[in-house]
């Protein structure tokens, strides 16, 4: 299809008319589709049945002999630890096992910072004036509402596809009232891009105006691949202490999207000055986590090959979404010029900018059209995109049939709505 742009006024009318032909016919299906959340799908759940049985009557015994049924070791048991410890890319005595919540390990070290202060610090960031936080855009739209809860500044950098603009983020960390930065370094949500070792490199090493500066980093999407092409990053954690800055980074990580995720398995893992602050404050509102579920993990996914195995199985299920919807996005918008896409190798989500000042009316249309996206403006600070263009989309959880039905009427709002805008500009 030719620029929509560019069309002459008859080919323009006719093009517009028959989209809303077509959009008017789709919205007349009936459909009720949920796109709004990555979530895994029930056959993505089914992958770890298996655990439901697990550890087994009698078998609650870790391989340090203790019984995993009482209180107790708030670190996580040992043999969990070394599991986990190449997907979080650190050694085990770094790791501490949680629940089932990465985003509740987020909260309580981003609350107690702000409440305590972190080794390194003078004080806690609440006394800072006026803190603030570099917020990688497009993000995540619960690591902002963490912040905007607290009250913490937000100060958005774009993403260039290879991770932040450094530039950017080196002058604002400069700034002694910037106190961390959000970071998904691999298959970032949305734009599904890793960070190159170039940018992880200046992140570890980039001078900061608060000395207890810390990059809250959610690897996520370490294990999500979507390809046979698994990508890697660096260890942040190493990197940092190279650079003189060991207590920079806070890792977060769960098996949400790997087993169960409403009975996963959350990971803080950081330095040894780190660790021994959050055991220390995480043992006033807690005697133990949940180590039946550690030893449920052990059990079920055995090791490294294991959990390689596993995500294969996730791949094999949602790859085929994921090439769904990007095979909509083509053959619907391929040479108009309303929209770019993300092709994510990995991750749980696809990023689509539309033409400026339409993806509120996208939504929109696609709701009256029975398709639930996830509002406009959340994959920016305060739910606010001051283009109004990006669009997230989740493929993993409706079924494969539902994908395919609605990624086209997502392609087709898409397209209706930068026609109608264009629409009004032309007739003033």
């Amino acid at each position: 299809m030719s620029r929509i742009a560019d069309l002459n006024s008859d080919d323009f009318a006719a093009l517009r008319q028959k989209t809303l032909n077509e959009y008017e016919a789709f919205r007349a299906r009936g459909l009720k589709i949920d796109m709004t959340r990555g979530k895994p799908s029930p056959e993505q759940l089914a992958l770890a049945n298996g655990m439901l049985t697990l550890p087994g009557n009698g078998d609650h015994f870790s391989e340090a002999g203790e019984d995993a049924r009482n209180y107790g070791n708030l670190q996580g048991l040992a043999e969990v630890r070394t599991l986990f410890a190449s997907t979080l890319g650190t050694s085990p005595e770094r790791i501490v096992v949680g629940d089932n919540s990465s985003l509740a390990l987020m909260h309580d070290c981003l609350l107690w910072a702000w409440v305590k202060g972190v080794p390194g610090g003078a004080e806690p960031w609440q006394k800072t004036e006026a803190p603030a936080f570099i917020c990688p855009v497009p993000g995540y739209d619960r690591h902002f509402s963490i912040l905007e809860e607290y009250g913490i500044r937000m100060l958005p950098v774009p993403l260039k596809g290879d991770g932040p603009d450094m530039d950017m983020v080196e002058e604002l960390a400069a700034d002694p009232s910037v106190k961390g930065m959000w970071c998904v370094p691999k298959y970032s949500n949305p734009s599904g891009e890793t960070y190159s070792d170039a940018v992880i490199e200046r992140l570890a090493a980039m001078k900061t105006g608060a000395p207890d500066f810390r990059l809250f980093w959610d690897n996520a999407y370490a294990v999500h691949h979507l390809t046979e092409t698994e990508h890697q990053i660096p260890d942040i954690l190493d990197l940092c202490e190279k650079a003189g800055n060991p207590d920079r980074a806070f890792v977060f990580a769960s098996t949400s999207k790997v087993t169960l995720a409403g009975a996963g398995l959350a990971f803080f893992a950081s330095s040894p000055a780190n660790v021994r602050w959050y055991l220390a404050s995480a043992s006033k509102r807690t005697i133990g986590p949940d180590k039946l579920n550690q030893l449920r993990h052990v059990r079920f996914l055995k090791n490294e090959d294991g959990i390689r195995r596993h995500m294969a199985a996730h791949r094999t299920l949602i790859a085929p979404k994921f090439d769904t919807v990007s095979n909509a996005l083509e053959k619907r918008l391929t040479g108009t010029g309303v929209a770019e896409w993300s092709k994510p190798q990995g991750g749980y989500f696809i990023c689509v900018d539309a033409m400026e000042g339409t993806a509120k009316h996208v939504v929109e249309l696609a709701k009256q059209a029975g398709v639930t996206l996830t509002p406009a403006g959340s994959t920016s600070p305060y739910g606010k995109d001051p283009h109004d263009r990006t669009l997230r989309l989740a493929p993993t959880f409706p079924s494969l049939q539902e994908v395919e039905l609605a990624s086209q009427g997502i392609a087709l709002c898409i397209l209706l709505a930068a026609l109608e805008k264009l629409h009004s500009t032309r007739n003033g």
